[in-house]
C-alpha cells in the first residue's frame, strides 16, 4: 500500500462483470480529474494466445488437466506484485497491452493474441487502476493483495457466472456447448484454489444473485437481466460506511447484516457511484497531504 501512489484493484474471473465495473471507476476518474494508469490483468498473462494452447497441449500430456488462465503458473504474478511495489513506492512502473480482437489489432498492428511491447506507465498516473484475475492473489510465488489501497470483488453466484460463460462464448465466440463445458470444468481446481479466496481479501464484495430459476445453466436461453437480479454487497471493515445514505439513495434496499446491503441489479451502477467516489477522493485528498 502506498499513501502518494494509491493502487485500486478489481478482482473476478473472466466474464462475471469487472469490465462493467472498470468502466464505473473510470467515470469517477473522468468526473474528478483523477490521472490513472490503468493496468489490464490479461497484459499479465504468461503466455501469448499461440503460446497458451501449446503450453495447455503439453501440460495436459503431462497429466495436468486442469491448466488454464486462472492458474498462477500461467500468469506473470511475481512481476504483478513487484508492479504494484514499484508503482506504490515511485508512481512508475511498465505496462502493455493484450491485443484481444480484430477491432484492437487494427489499432494495435499487431495479430489478436499478442501483446504490444512493454512500455513505461504514463507520466503524471495519480492512481493504478488494475482489472483483472489477480488482483487479490496471495501464494507461495507472490502476494499481490499486500500492496493493494481498495480491493473490489466481483463474482456472481456459480450458476449466473456460468451462464454468462456460455452466452459469450457460444454467441459471441462460436464454441460449442461441450467445449465451453470442458473450459468450466478445466478451469474449477484452480478456481477454487485460487479465485475464491480472493474474494475474502477484498474491501468491497458485490455478488450479483438471479431472480429467476438458474438451476441448469446449460439450458439457460438469455442471461437474467439486471432487473432480473439483486446485488449484495459486503464490506469488509463497515466502519465509517454511511448506511443511512446509501438505503435512502437507493430505493428498495436493505441490509441483511451489519456490514451487508442488498439492491437491485439495475442500481448497481448508482451504488458503485455512491460507494466509491467518497472512497477514491479520500485516497486522493491522503496523496495530496503526503506530497
Amino acid at each position: 500500500m502506498s499513501v502518494k501512489n494509491p493502487i485500486v484493484a478489481i478482482t473476478g474471473s473472466s466474464g462475471a462483470g469487472t469490465t462493467t465495473v472498470m468502466k464505473s471507476f473510470q467515470h469517477i476518474f473522468r468526473r474528478e480529474g483523477i490521472r490513472a494508469q490503468i493496468l489490464e490483468g490479461d497484459s499479465m498473462h504468461r503466455f501469448d494466445r499461440a503460446e497458451m494452447r501449446a503450453e495447455m497441449k503439453r501440460q495436459q500430456e503431462a497429466g495436468n488437466t486442469s491448466f488454464s488462465h486462472f492458474s498462477p503458473e500461467a500468469n506473470l504474478l511475481a512481476e504483478l506484485a513487484d508492479t504494484f511495489r514499484q508503482f506504490g513506492e515511485t508512481g512508475a512502473g511498465r505496462v502493455r497491452k493484450y491485443v484481444h480482437d480484430d477491432g484492437e489489432a487494427a489499432e494495435y498492428g499487431q495479430p489478436p493474441g499478442s501483446f504490444t511491447p512493454w512500455r513505461a506507465m504514463d507520466e503524471g498516473a495519480e492512481m493504478l487502476f488494475y482489472e483483472g484475475l489477480h488482483g487479490g492473489y496471495v501464494g507461495d510465488d507472490a502476494d499481490v493483495a499486500r500492496h493493494v489501497d481498495l480491493l473490489v470483488g466481483v463474482v456472481p453466484i456459480i450458476n449466473l457466472e456460468w451462464i454468462q460463460k456460455l452466452h459469450r462464448d457460444q454467441n459471441l465466440r462460436g464454441y460449442s456447448q461441450d467445449a465451453v463445458l470442458d473450459t468450466i470444468l478445466r478451469r474449477m481446481p484452480d478456481y477454487t484454489r485460487h479465485i475464491c479466496p480472493q474474494f475474502s481479501r477484498t474491501h468491497v464484495n458485490f455478488q450479483r444473485v438471479p431472480t429467476v430459476d438458474t438451476s441448469n445453466p446449460f439450458i439457460a436461453k438469455d442471461i437474467p437481466s439486471a432487473d432480473e437480479s439483486m446485488v449484495v454487497i459486503r464490506f469488509a471493515n463497515p466502519k465509517g460506511i454511511d448506511f443511512p445514505y446509501l438505503l435512502s439513495m437507493i430505493e428498495s434496499s436493505w441490509m441483511t447484516r451489519p456490514n451487508t446491503f442488498v439492491i437491485p441489479g439495475g442500481k448497481m451502477g448508482l451504488a458503485m457511484q455512491l460507494i466509491f467516489t467518497p472512497m477514491i477522493l479520500r485516497l486522493m485528498d491522503r496523496r495530496r497531504r503526503a506530497i
